[in-house]
């Protein structure tokens, strides 16, 4: 294969999947700029990595596996510049008559909520968000099934405790 028909390829598969980089984006970052340098630096790791996927794999759950390593490698290295954000900090619940900003609203305070979470138990509900089954994320992550579903359980709970404290301040 000529290497503009890899090129070629690349970017057909970047372009129908870019929507899974983007949510990677939304689960490790907090603004607008950081979520742009990710993408990019995401997208720099897949182009890197491309030489080496040899299709063992769906492509999702190979990008899925670089894009979450590329996040968390790039929070590590951040760590010292990261801020964090407490529970008292979070949005305070603003009603509006429209459902979708409503909806908005409650997505945001989730994302406020996920970005809570340890690097690993993010990538654990983001995938699972994405209604990839266990068997999947073990193919990601590299844990276990059975490992994975004790997390799940209690990222389950955290979540829960998290959102109400920042629905109801409890």
């Amino acid at each position: 294969m000529s290497s503009s028909d890899t090129q070629s390829e690349f970017l057909q598969l970047l372009e129908s999947h870019k929507g899974l980089i983007h949510k990677v984006c939304n689960v490790y970052c907090l603004n607008n700029r950081d979520k742009e340098d990710l993408f990019q630096e995401i997208v720099i790791q897949l182009w890197k990595a491309w030489p080496g996927f040899r299709g063992e794999s769906k492509f999702s759950t190979w990008m899925y596996r670089i894009a979450i390593n590329t996040a968390i490698s790039g929070l590590r290295r951040k760590k010292n510049h990261m801020i964090y954000m407490g529970p008292d900090e979070l949005p305070a619940e603003i009603k509006d008559e429209s459902d979708a900003s409503e909806k908005e609203e409650r997505l945001q305070q989730l994302y406020a909520a996920i970005r809570q979470l340890s690097e690993l138990e993010r990538a654990i509900i983001m995938l699972y968000l994405e209604d990839k089954n266990y068997e999947e994320i073990e193919d990601i992550l590299g844990i276990n099934q059975n490992n994975l579903r004790v997390k799940m359980n209690r990222i389950r709970e955290k979540l829960r405790k998290l959102l109400k404290q920042s629905t109801y301040g409890t």
